[in-house]
């Protein structure tokens, strides 16, 4: 992932925690890797919320193979105090959505489609690039908090939360 494409990324994944009034949008690779957060993140725990994300998608997509369906690209699970919006972005990410009773499902669907569009335009300059983002990728893996980091010579950010000024220490 380049310096560039994160920082457009995390004004997308800001404006729509404000436009649909969610607690917490996440952006994680279909592999498991959590690319960035925006919002109200430090109460979740960002890596195991984005291997589980990844793991209904792929979960999903076996269904949909099943009742032959390509994928089911928006998924909704409805909890007592918050609910998950989780939609397919590309070929390659999926966008996380948690809210609660500020905001509701019209609302946030409606508003991440705009943010959907947007990412899908980041990804694809991205595979131009040959810099797509999760493991194996040339621009490396996102970490979570405390996450690896990239080499700062090549302009690559592997962890969202560390910033492009310093290393993270391990």
């Amino acid at each position: 992932m380049y310096e560039e494409e994160w920082e457009k990324i995390k004004v997308i994944l800001d404006q729509l925690v404000k436009v649909s009034n969610s607690k917490v949008v996440f952006l994680v690779d279909k592999s498991g890797q959590l690319i960035a957060a925006s919002g109200e993140y430090e109460d979740f725990d960002g890596t195991s919320l984005a291997s589980l994300a990844s793991e209904n998608v792929q979960a999903t997509g076996g269904l949909a193979k099943i009742i032959a369906q390509k994928e089911f690209s928006i998924m909704f699970q409805e909890g007592e105090r918050d609910n998950l919006f989780i939609s397919v972005v590309g070929d390659r990410w999926i966008l996380v959505v948690i809210f609660d009773k500020r905001s509701n499902l019209e609302m946030v669907r409606s508003d991440s489609r705009t943010a959907i569009e947007q990412l899908a335009e980041i990804l694809d300059q991205l595979k131009k690039k040959g810099g797509g983002s999760g493991p194996g990728s040339s621009g490396g893996g996102a970490g979570g908090p405390g996450g690896p980091r990239g080499n700062p010579a090549e302009n690559v950010l592997t962890d969202p939360w560390a910033g492009p000024e310093k290393e993270s220490v391990h």
